[in-house]
């Protein structure tokens, strides 16, 4: 059965190559085929569409009428089938990220660079939040990835791990003397200590494996930054728990020294989550391997 489309198709060639042999060569049909379509066309419109002239055929007013509007459309399929292939082939397209403002910083950063020199026409827009902030604007979607702490808990979201992570305490020169030795959890519950925003995935996993122990913390400070850790101990306003690889510089350069903590918190991970019920788009996919496959 011939679609509508297909008769379209048919009376837009035919009006293009102005000729019924022309219009059936170029469509691979036999021109029987190709006066079958116009005249079904025809029928359905209840118009005449085409005059035949000693040179070919011709439009009529009221082909002339439908051609502007059937061209256009037709047109604006193939436009479409061609944005189609871009996004397919990564020429084209938007990559929607949601991430916390640390792991941009000391994690996705070289990842984006990467991407973007493989596709550089590949728009990016970043929307900053918590784990939980991320979870809720992916389930909305806001963003078509999440770049998250884990663990995390949502059986709507499918996760995959990337890299380890190993949260720590780390302190300045105030308390060098003091903290040179082994330290266990309980001591560390009595100092004064540095934490997170109650409300970071971060702050949640070392508070809950503390209290798993028994041990409960009231920290002096709370803050909103992975960076604000580290500059508030610097200065000897406390022990800040952080994370391992994102305070690397400071640990290396002096500016402040780890806890041996007896025993160490469990490492965990960060990763990527997307809905579990949507497929990625071929941007999102492209991003996730060279997540996972780690940078060379």
């Amino acid at each position: 059965m011939v679609s509508k489309l297909d008769l379209y198709k048919v009376f837009c060639k035919v009006a293009n190559s102005k000729s019924f042999s022309r219009a059936a060569k170029d469509l691979y049909m036999t021109q029987p085929a190709v006066s079958q379509a116009i005249m079904q066309l025809e029928r359905e419109l209840d118009t005449r569409l085409f005059t035949r002239t000693p040179k070919g055929v011709s439009l009529t007013n009221e082909g002339s009428l439908l051609y502007e509007y059937a061209n256009s459309a037709i047109n604006l399929i193939h436009v479409g089938e061609e944005k189609i292939l871009e996004f397919k082939n990564l020429t084209t397209g938007e990559l929607k990220i949601g991430v916390g403002d640390t792991i941009s910083r000391y994690f996705l950063l070289p990842y984006l660079e990467t991407f973007h020199i493989r596709y550089p026409n590949i728009k990016f827009k970043i929307v900053n939040g918590t784990t939980l902030e991320i979870c809720s604007i992916l389930k909305s979607g806001e963003v078509d990835i999440g770049v998250c702490n884990f663990p995390l808990d949502d059986p709507a979201l499918e996760l995959k791990p990337c890299i380890d992570i190993h949260d720590i305490f780390v302190y300045g020169e105030k308390f060098k003397h003091a903290l040179s030795g082994p330290v266990s959890l309980e001591e560390m519950a009595k100092l004064p200590l540095i934490f997170l925003e109650s409300k970071s995935n971060s702050r949640k996993y070392v508070e809950d494996y503390m209290l798993s122990k028994g041990i409960k913390i009231s920290p002096d400070f709370e803050l909103g930054s992975h960076h604000l850790l580290l500059e508030f101990a610097k200065i000897n306003l406390g022990i800040a728990c952080v994370t391992k690889e994102f305070s690397q510089e400071y640990l290396d350069k002096g500016l402040l020294y780890e806890v041996h903590l007896t025993p160490p918190i469990p490492k965990r991970s960060i990763g990527v989550c997307s809905l579990r019920s949507v497929s990625l788009s071929p941007a999102s996919t492209k991003f996730v391997e060279i997540l996972e496959k780690g940078l060379p």
